[in-house]
């Protein structure tokens, strides 16, 4: 894969929301939870999954030429928290605000993971 600039901004702008998003939900969770109406261990726990996942996140973006195989494991797994988090409104009994936190960091996640779609089409077509 050829050096991507468009790719390797999708990737840093996914893993600095990993890391916002990780250190409000991980640290913030007893606050969140009752506000959200969600379970504190699964505000927490999504949260500081969250910040591994921005370190590797991270580490892509700042590779001269991404490996393309782990720009799609981050792609994949973009589009199942997508669809975990929806999975997860229609099986929890969340308040209106923490059906539209969820949504909405849902909806943001979807946009990367097409971002980086465009990313790594635009260096495939870079590469032919």
């Amino acid at each position: 894969m050829t050096n991507s600039l468009f790719l390797r901004r999708a990737l840093a702008l996914d893993s600095m929301s990993c890391l916002a998003m990780g250190l409000l939900m991980g640290f913030g969770a007893a606050s969140l939870a009752p506000l959200f109406g969600l379970p504190e261990g699964l505000v927490r726990g999504a949260g500081l999954a969250l910040l591994p996942l921005a370190a590797f996140i991270f580490w892509l973006a700042t590779r001269p030429n991404p490996p393309r195989m782990l720009v799609w494991v981050v792609i994949i797994g973009n589009l199942g928290w997508t669809a975990e988090s929806f999975l997860t409104l229609g099986q929890s009994q969340a308040t209106a605000l923490g059906t539209a936190f969820v949504a909405a960091q849902a909806v943001a996640v979807l946009g990367l993971a097409c971002l980086e779609y465009v990313g790594i089409r635009k260096a495939a077509t870079a590469a032919a």
